[in-house]
This record gives structure tokens, C-alpha cells and sequence, in this order.
């Protein structure tokens, strides 16, 4: 056991010490971090007010239409479509809406077009037309003798509430649950796959350098592939947790290097806050009230029970495929189907587990050794008993930590013969042979 963990410490040092872990542990996450943050700088602060010139002959619009921080009307009525075109040549209005006078308010043929110079986003032109088809519905109900109060009151939707037999519900623990049952189900099936891709690079470069022939002549080959597993896994972790402390940082100073903003500004920014960005300092303050109703004490040791437990079943299998190919790579690609494709599963089986975490699909998949550490991490978000009852859990671990120590035995059975063996195209079949020899 010394040797094994001679081993971990050799490619654990080995690998901490290269510029490439610096570059990729900090600098990458923090260049991500900073381009976010400047997407969002920009557009916050660079947006351009676009002022919109009306001529309004028909009085469509009564001499009113909502402006905001982005979009400025500007009523123009006696200017003519000419005279409007070149106040937009010359840069002095960024668009204009000519309204003749023989507009057709009922018509399906009539329209209104904006006409601009410089290009208008799809986002302001949305907004743009959402602002004047406001209007002209009030004017078409009005002239059918319909009014706004009746229409709102047709158009409004009952109030439906789920509500659990335990207590109340709380609608947006919901919504949260299933965000960071996702995010966790999902960086756990990347770290499977990075992770497990370099244990078994580490594997076949050493296989290929012949650095392991000189090595197994004083350790054992099993005693080699954990120290290999464990050794990378420890790199693994402590990347994960620097990348967790840059994340909470950047995500604690971002309000603050945004000097203030309004954060409504950036609503449209993509991937913020699940698609869409807060709305504002009050929506972060209710975002952030909410995360205390997840039980974070249960979801992160399961984190890293999973996380390790994961790694560890699926690094023995990776580093059995790396001690069996030679130097070339399609070789283990081919290998590498078997044990990748309980991982795609693995994420599939999660899109259902985090909207709902009770059903017969998710409890298998969260129950499968294979499949559990990306499933159950979907399951536990929702909380116990909500998500997974405490039985389950337990039964999950159990079966997982078996699943480890007998992928572990087989893989190490693979490994020893593996890792020696040079020149020959292997198979399953053949790999099968190896785990279950009796010498």
C-alpha cells in the first residue's frame, strides 16, 4: 500500500507542478469568467439609446407611446416621410414610423414599417414592436366597442397550486432544485469524462514510453494503477475546488466591478441566471434567500461521495483501456464505447430525474452503479424524502462503493496483463479472458 501511494504522490506532484495545471486551473476559468463579465459590462453600459421618429397622420397613436432607457419616441407629426429620411441620413434620429393618413386600422394588409439606418438589434426591434402593437390593440378594441378592462379580465388565468400533502409548497424551491440538481448531475459527468480520458493517457504514455516495464519491476501492477487513480484524482479535486472558490468569488465582486449597475440592463445577456439574467439586485436578493432552502449539508458530501465514488469506478475502467491499446489512438476509441456510453445514459436518464425525481426510471438510474453518480445527484436537490428517500440513498452507496471494488478487481486483472503486452490488436473478448484468468 506504501507503493501505492508513492505512486499517487509522484503523479500528483508530477502534475500540479506543470504550467499547463496553472494555466488550466486558473487562468482559463478566470479568461471565461472575465469575458462574461465583459458581456455583461457591455451591456449594461454600452447600450446606444435609439430614439424613434413618429409621424403620426393618421393619429394612431395619440401623441403617446411608452419610452424606456433604451427606446426614445420622438413625435413628429407634421414632418413628411422625406424630411424623416434625412434626419436618419444625417444621424439625428436612429429610425422613423410614417403613419399616412388613410391607415387602415382593422386592415390585415397595413402595415407599419420602421425605417432605420444603422442596424437595430432583434432584441430592441422586438421591443419596438411590441410597444406600438400595445397601442393599436386598445384602438381596434375600442372601435368594436371593447374595452381593455374586459379583455384583461377574459385573458386572465386561473391561479393553480401544487401543494404537497407535508405543507406548503414553495414554488421557487422547486425551480432551484431542479437548476442545481442539474448543474451537479452534469459537472460530475464531465469530470467522469476528463478525468477518466487522462488516467487513461497517463496510462497508455507510459505504456507506450516503456517507463512502465522499468516500474512494474518494483511495483506491483495493481499497486501502479491505484496510485495512478488516486494520484490524478487528487489533481482532479483540487482543481474542482479552486475553480469552486474562483466561481463563488468572481460571482460575490461581479456587482461590485459593475459599479452599481442596473442589472434589469442585462436581462438579455445569455446564460445568466438559467437562460435569462436577475432582474435586477431584488431578484439576486430572492435568488440567494431561496439557495438556503436547499439542504446543502446533505448535497455536498454527496457531491463528493459521488464524485469520488464515480471517478473511481470509471478511472479503473479507463486505465484498464489505456494499459490495453498501443500507440494508436482508434484503438481506443473503439474500447472506449462500452464504458462511455453508461455515461451519455447517465445524462439522459438525468434530463428525466430533475423533473421528476420519484419515477421508476429515475430510481433505477440513480440505484445502477454505472448511472448513479450523475442520477442521484439530480434526486438529492429535491431533498430527502421529497427527491430520494433515505433508504435509497443509503441502498445507492452501498451498491456503488461494490461497483467500485469490483471494477477495481477486474481492471487491475486487465491492467496486469495489459500493460506488458505490446504489438497485438486487443479486444473485449480478449480483455474479458484477461480479468477472469485464475493466475
Amino acid at each position: 500500500m506504501n507503493k501505492t501511494w508513492i505512486v499517487a504522490e509522484r503523479e500528483f506532484n508530477s502534475r500540479v507542478k506543470k504550467k499547463t495545471f496553472l494555466l488550466s486551473t486558473i487562468l482559463f476559468p478566470l479568461v471565461i469568467f472575465g469575458f462574461y463579465g465583459l458581456m455583461i459590462y457591455f451591456s449594461v453600459k454600452g447600450n446606444e439609446d435609439l430614439n424613434i421618429g413618429i409621424a403620426d397622420h393618421a393619429n394612431l397613436f395619440n401623441g403617446k407611446l411608452d419610452n424606456d432607457k433604451e427606446v426614445n419616441f420622438i413625435f413628429m407629426n407634421d414632418a413628411s416621410a422625406k424630411s424623416l429620411e434625412e434626419k436618419v441620413t444625417k444621424k439625428e434620429i436612429s429610425g422613423y414610423v410614417y403613419v399616412p393618413e388613410n391607415y387602415n386600422l382593422l386592415s390585415s394588409t397595413d402595415t407599419i414599417n420602421v425605417i432605420y439606418s444603422k442596424t437595430i438589434g432583434l432584441i430592441s426591434q422586438e421591443r419596438i414592436g411590441r410597444k406600438i402593437n400595445k397601442v393599436i390593440e386598445q384602438k381596434r378594441l375600442l372601435s368594436l366597442n371593447i374595452s381593455q378592462s374586459q379583455l384583461d379580465s377574459a385573458r386572465r388565468t386561473a391561479a393553480v397550486e401544487f401543494k404537497p400533502l407535508s405543507g406548503e409548497a414553495d414554488k421557487n424551491k422547486a425551480g432551484l432544485a431542479y437548476a442545481v440538481g442539474f448543474i451537479s448531475g452534469f459537472l460530475i459527468y464531465i469530470i467522469l469524462f476528463i478525468y477518466g480520458t487522462m488516467v487513461m493517457r497517463g496510462v497508455t504514455e507510459e505504456k507506450t514510453s516503456r517507463i512502465a516495464e522499468v516500474i512494474v519491476s518494483s511495483v506491483k501492477p495493481f499497486q501502479l494503477m491505484m496510485g495512478k487513480i488516486i494520484g490524478i484524482g487528487a489533481v482532479g479535486l483540487l482543481q474542482f475546488i479552486i475553480w469552486i472558490l474562483l466561481g463563488t468569488a468572481t460571482m460575490a465582486l461581479l456587482p461590485l466591478l459593475m459599479g452599481g449597475g442596473d442589472a434589469s440592463a442585462i436581462q438579455n445577456v445569455p446564460g445568466a441566471g438559467g437562460g435569462m439574467a436577475a432582474q435586477g439586485s431584488g431578484a439576486m436578493a430572492v435568488i440567494l434567500g431561496n439557495l438556503s432552502q436547499i439542504n446543502w449539508m446533505l448535497l455536498l458530501p454527496c457531491f463528493l461521495f459521488y464524485f469520488l465514488g464515480g471517478y473511481l469506478l470509471y478511472s479503473s475502467l479507463f486505465a484498464a483501456v489505456g494499459s490495453a491499446v498501443n500507440e494508436d489512438p482508434q484503438e481506443a476509441q473503439s474500447l472506449l464505447l462500452p464504458i462511455t456510453m453508461p455515461i451519455i445514459f447517465a445524462i439522459v436518464i438525468m434530463t428525466k430525474a430533475v423533473n421528476d425525481p420519484t419515477s421508476g426510471l429515475a430510481v433505477f438510474g440513480s440505484l445502477f452503479p454505472l448511472t448513479s453518480p450523475v442520477v442521484m445527484m439530480a434526486r438529492i436537490a429535491h431533498g430527502v424524502p421529497d427527491g430520494v428517500s433515505a433508504l435509497e440513498l443509503i441502498l445507492s452507496m452501498v451498491i456503488l462503493v461494490a461497483g467500485f471494488m469490483c471494477t477495481t478487481w477486474l481492471a487491475g486483472k486487465i491492467y496486469r496483463t495489459g500493460i506488458l503486452m505490446y504489438g497485438k490488436k486487443p479486444t473485449w473478448k480478449e480483455m474479458v479472458k484477461w480479468a477472469f484468468r485464475k493466475n
